[in-house]
């Protein structure tokens, strides 16, 4: 069966490119086995995808030294993740504060300030009436109580919690959230108890939408009106985890801003849900000087709602590391009979190995409570009471007895009435939460554009920065990387040889194909083509007609079976496998695995790195990537730009921005965020680059990349149809390189 491909352009140029059709055919062989008699290949990413119920293991670093260059990439991790690289520009606070209440020994005030783009936080403020000058300042994310910060256990569940030795009160008992913010109140604290998105008074993105969406929305999925949980959504990182994050950040800056708030005392606790936020906020805010996330971090399950993951978060990491990022500050944690009860033994020995390592190991603590289910209940806050006692020196005698209070019911706490109403909500504010916050990005993007060589290295910071945990892997070191041979055969004037490429810490294999030529030139091209290694040979089993040009002049050809390619094959349909989580939600996939468009470009430099630290010392190195695999191609030259020398690409006018279902093969969580492809491209000037399948509006921005870099003429642009095929690729990479 003989298989025909050309390099395509825009659409509009789709009757043209049919007539070279005729002009460009390439016929393809049987694929050569490199594993022989059905042997399966043993890359690890063949077996089911990760999920959230997975092992999350945290292995120390061995000395400060070795765990900050790691810290900072898994700081970005989490702030690209969350779609907070940039960062937002947020909204004036627009802050209200009304309702006071006097309880004797506190007060509650009722709290709403806008965080982005119409979007307001909501919660109580507890203040101490006795204390003076500044007091530490405590934020409390509640978690999953049914109704939140409005959550009442009920006379009879309140009374099982006593009897169990939980709770001590029948009226404060009712809410193991109030407690907490009432007795930190009385110790002294500023307390500002915030609404997750879709509890209490945050109704602006419903309860449904935010913690259990379950099936993805048509009518949300739209180029340009599109809603959260979209692929046009998880393009541009815009989640329910982001905005959530993103409110905990605004809470810090609203407690902050209160005069009666010590700065260089911000502490925050949550327990489940709010855990997550309490080690997310710590990690990435450097304001948090103690923090106490409670019955969450573990080796074991990392969060079961939509409002805890993201695409890109936990790929290749998990809670415990994540927590670990805010060592040598102080860090409290309970364990209860749920996924946390081996944590004593599983995460927490490593986590203190942590501490220790970073010369502050009794700020790290955990009060492990496994007779009790999952909870923040009395037993377990007694132990963060004296937690922030101790390290934000409050001077209270231990033990810190919790008292009584007078429970708040929902209509006694609620922010929202007839002088303060509900703002706007629905779809119709969805939609428009979610282009703000892509107008919010494009803003900062166009004032970062690359037409100079400052801007250009601004750009490569932020773009750069970005796109790199988008992609997720740089150029593997040599040593990383082994060759398997299996076939070796000599065809007369080339050598003929197969086997598999390993990266063995990341345990992925790549079966690829080699044509050496016996007069080499010293040059390599990767022929890299959806067809993986088949391309490069015929019907007859000799190289295409295009391959043998590149021989004639003594380059030596490579290319490989990318993942779902060839021996690679997933399944029947090329396109990502998603976890067995029946809801319909990427960031159960993608929070855990690469994409496989990602994992395709961790091949191609998989290769790259192979072939230039190969034993024979290749003077150069070209990339021929056609269309449907020039992409793949030129978001690998993103990450290495001076390890290929060459790239003649047609990108065939693709952009992440128009691929409507998370589970297409093409699907890149952030792949639109920063500038999509052009961005990617940008990246690599001033390598040299034959582009074809773009016109030049289209790349204007890689051209001022190029031109910033002090060469635009490294940028060669094939906008003809006519320009854009194979011989005239194969054409330009000839001209490039010195012949044998």
């Amino acid at each position: 069966m003989l298989a025909c491909r050309v390099f395509r352009f825009a659409p509009s140029l789709a009757i043209a490119v049919t007539l070279l059709l005729l002009q460009s055919m390439v016929a393809y062989a049987e694929p050569v086995r490199v594993l022989a008699g059905g042997a399966k290949s043993a890359d690890v990413r063949l077996a089911p995808p990760k999920d959230l119920d997975g092992y999350f293991p945290f292995t120390p670093s061995k000395s400060p030294e070795l765990w900050q260059p790691r810290a900072e990439e898994l700081k970005r991790r989490v702030l690209v993740s969350q779609g907070l690289w940039p960062m937002p520009q947020g909204a004036d606070l627009k802050l209200s504060i009304h309702g006071l209440v006097d309880m004797g020994d506190y007060t509650i005030e009722k709290v709403s300030f806008e965080s982005i783009a119409g979007l307001y936080v909501t919660g109580s403020l507890y203040r101490p009436t006795k204390a003076t000058g500044q007091r530490p300042g405590i934020l409390c994310p509640h978690g999953h109580w049914n109704e939140g910060r409005f959550h009442d256990a009920g006379r009879q569940n309140t009374r099982r919690e006593i009897v169990k030795g939980a709770e001590r009160f029948e009226e404060g008992g009712r809410s193991p959230l109030q407690s907490r913010c009432v007795q930190l109140a009385r110790m002294g604290c500023v307390v500002f108890h915030y609404d997750m998105l879709g509890y209490a008074d945050s109704r602006q993105l419903s309860f449904e939408l935010v913690h259990r969406f379950a099936k993805q929305r048509p009518e949300m999925n739209h180029p340009t009106e599109w809603g959260l949980y979209s692929p046009q959504a998880e393009s541009n990182l815009q989640s329910v985890m982001g905005l959530q994050t993103y409110h905990s950040m605004r809470a810090l800056d609203f407690l902050v801003s209160l005069p009666d708030v010590d700065p260089a005392r911000l502490g925050v606790t949550g327990a489940s849900g709010g855990a997550t936020q309490t080690f997310l906020l710590a990690a990435v805010d450097p304001r948090i000087a103690a923090a106490f996330p409670a019955v969450m971090v573990s080796t074991a399950m990392q969060g079961g709602c939509t409002c805890e993951n993201s695409s890109l978060l936990r790929v290749g990491t998990g809670n415990v590391e994540l927590a670990a990022l805010f060592a040598p500050k102080p860090l409290g944690l309970t364990s209860a009979d749920d996924w946390t009860r081996e944590f004593h033994q599983k995460g927490m020995p490593d986590l203190a190995a942590h501490y220790a390592m970073m010369g502050a190991p009794s700020n790290v603590q955990l009060t492990a409570l496994t007779h009790f289910g999952h909870n923040y209940n009395y037993v377990s806050r007694a132990a963060m009471y004296s937690f922030f006692n101790k390290h934000f020196k409050l001077g209270l005698e231990e033990p810190i007895v919790e008292e009584d209070y007078k429970f708040q019911t929902a209509a006694e706490l609620t922010v929202w009435d007839a002088e303060h109403p509900l703002p706007e909500s629905g779809d119709s504010f969805e939609r428009k939460l979610c282009r703000a916050l892509a107008a919010d990005t494009r803003k900062q993007l166009d004032a970062l554009r690359p037409n100079s060589a400052d801007m250009l290295e601004k750009y490569r910071d932020v773009v750069g920065g970005g796109v790199s945990v988008v992609i997720g892997r740089s150029l593997p070191a040599a040593s990383s990387l082994e060759y398997d041979q299996k076939i070796k055969t000599d065809r007369g004037d080339y050598i003929e040889m197969h086997g598999l490429v390993k990266h063995k810490p990341a345990g992925e294999e790549i079966p690829a194909s080699f044509l050496y030529p016996k007069e080499w030139s010293g040059s390599v091209v990767l022929w890299i083509d959806p067809a993986g290694k088949s391309s490069i040979l015929d019907a007859t089993g000799a190289p295409t007609a295009p391959v043998k040009k590149l021989m004639a002049a003594g380059h030596a050809v490579a290319s490989a079976d990318l993942l779902d390619q060839g021996e690679q094959r997933l399944g029947d349909a090329s396109q990502n496998r998603v976890v067995a989580n029946p809801r319909e939600f990427a960031g159960y996939t993608y929070g855990y695995n690469p994409s496989l468009f990602a994992q395709r470009v961790h091949d191609v430099l998989t290769m790259v790195a192979f072939i230039r630290s190969h034993e024979r010392e290749p003077k150069s190195l070209a990339i021929i990537a056609g269309e449907g695999a020039g992409p793949w191609a030129l978001a690998a030259r993103s990450q290495a730009p001076t390890a290929i020398n060459l790239l003649a690409a047609s990108s065939g006018g693709f952009r992440f921005a128009s691929v409507a279902d998370y589970r297409h093969e093409h699907f890149l969580p952030g792949g639109a965020k920063y500038d999509d492809l052009p961005g990617m491209i940008a990246l690599s000037a001033p390598a040299k680059l034959w582009l074809a399948g773009e016109s030049e509006a289209a790349v204007s921005l890689a051209s001022d990349a190029y031109a910033a870099a002090g060469d635009r003429a490294a940028l060669t642009l094939a906008t003809k149809p006519e320009d854009g095929t194979v011989d005239k690729a194969v054409a330009y990479i000839l001209g490039q390189l010195p012949a044998k």
